[in-house]
């Protein structure tokens, strides 16, 4: 397991694919493959502090990659400690290669001999402290003077599982009492949000299969409502994938709704939720920002514009985002961004809504994009929102939710 989890850190930290993928080549199954994703999930959020700590152990710098993987990994789990010791330090230095294995039981023992004083000196290191790249803390810092703290401690902590209720299957307060009748506690924190106390595999959700309920976060869950639909509207959800929010919007009204998105195999996906929960939509594999190639020249009365974005509001379900994304990054999705926007924009009918999304913190790809979209239409005006929590449209990460930001344009 922790041979395959240095693996992964490979896959992602030295080919640059998501952690995602990274999983999905290695041969995993049941067991193996959840420990294989504890290990890799805590190496990836505690690097900073990680690498803080090899740079002092190690007495020559390592040239050996898949031994820095490796150790990684294991300084990872020590970290956790959710296992003895000495069983983390046996079973790493036997996955070491024969010629390693005298080099990884003498870091990770002088670990833990120095414990406590390294990690009282990794307070004085940003990176360490926060597991956050340098120029990602130092962004929050100008864009939060008053959060960032509060934002990279969040960004750190493990994210809440959060259910949406189907209510066209069953009420919240109903299936709030399955939860409990089947050993699972919970609490309603929004309109069909309900949080778990624990994770738990879908699996062991009442009528998870029969599609009373979806998993979908509680900031993801103010979508639907923001749009402001109704009845018998004809709505378009741009990007789609995975359909959380398209099926949320059908739970919630009798709609005409088109789904697109580039992926063709991410539309699997969506296909999948749907039937699961009885829903219907029409799914086009294609480019939002290229509609000519798919649009049908009837104008939509509501646009979701869920973009593609840093994903800095979501890093503690994603930890390889922290390590795969450069500081120039944000300035080319922002392009994207408002590509994407202008080109829905001439689909919506006089008098429609469209709602833009990211699950970034980042003002480059927020308020910035909506701020010169406006300059650029005259015709479209901005509706304030109100949003629990939210400031100008953004919500940051804490206990409840994940980091979102939103803004709806109205074609006067």
């Amino acid at each position: 397991m922790r041979r395959l989890a240095a693996r992964v850190l490979a896959a992602v930290l030295e080919q640059g694919h998501g952690l995602d993928r990274a999983l999905a080549q290695q041969p995993l199954v049941g067991r193996t493959r959840a420990a294989v994703m504890d290990l890799s999930y805590g190496a990836l959020r505690r690097l900073g502090l990680i690498d803080f700590l090899l740079d002092r152990l190690l007495t020559h710098p390592l040239r050996d990659a898949e031994l820095r993987h490796l150790l990684r990994v294991g300084l990872g789990e020590l970290l956790a400690g959710q296992s003895p010791a000495y069983a983390v330090v046996d079973q790493t230095v036997t996955a070491a290669p024969a010629r390693a294995r005298g080099l990884v039981n003498a870091v990770l023992r002088n670990f833990l001999r120095r414990r406590e004083a390294l990690l009282v000196a990794a307070q004085d290191d940003a990176v360490a402290r926060w597991n956050h790249p340098r120029w990602w803390i130092e962004r929050l810092q100008i864009e939060y003077p008053q959060d960032w703290q509060a934002i990279l401690a969040a960004d750190q902590a493990h994210p809440p599982m959060t259910l949406r209720v189907n209510r066209r299957r069953i009420d919240p307060q109903a299936y709030l009492r399955h939860l409990n009748a089947a050993g699972l506690q919970a609490e309603q924190i929004g309109e069909c949000a309900l949080r778990l106390e624990k994770p738990v595999p879908v699996s062991r959700l009442p009528g998870f299969a029969a599609g009373w309920v979806s998993v979908q976060d509680l900031g993801a869950q103010y979508a639907a409502p923001l749009l402001d639909c109704r009845d018998g509207m004809r709505v378009l959800d741009a990007c789609a994938a995975p359909g959380g929010k398209a099926a949320h919007l059908l739970e919630r009204h009798d709609l005409d709704l088109t789904a697109v998105d580039a992926d063709a195999r991410r539309l699997v996906r969506v296909r999948d939720n749907l039937d699961r929960l009885g829903l219907v939509a029409r799914l086009v594999a294609g480019d939002a920002g290229r509609p000519q190639t798919w649009w049908d020249a009837r104008p939509y009365d509501r646009i979701l514009l869920d973009a593609p974005c840093t994903a800095s509001g979501v890093v503690r379900r994603h930890p390889d985002g922290l390590w795969l994304k450069r500081a120039e990054d944000a300035t080319g999705l922002a392009r994207r961004q408002g590509e994407l926007l202008d080109a829905l924009w001439p689909l919506l009918a006089p008098g429609g809504k469209l709602l833009y999304a990211t699950c970034s913190l980042f003002a480059q790809e927020n308020r910035a994009v909506v701020a010169a979209f406006l300059e650029r239409h005259p015709q479209a005006m901005e509706e304030p929102l109100v949003i629990p929590g939210a400031r100008h449209g953004q919500l940051l990460p804490d206990a409840h939710h994940d980091g979102f930001f939103y803004a709806r344009l109205v074609k006067t």
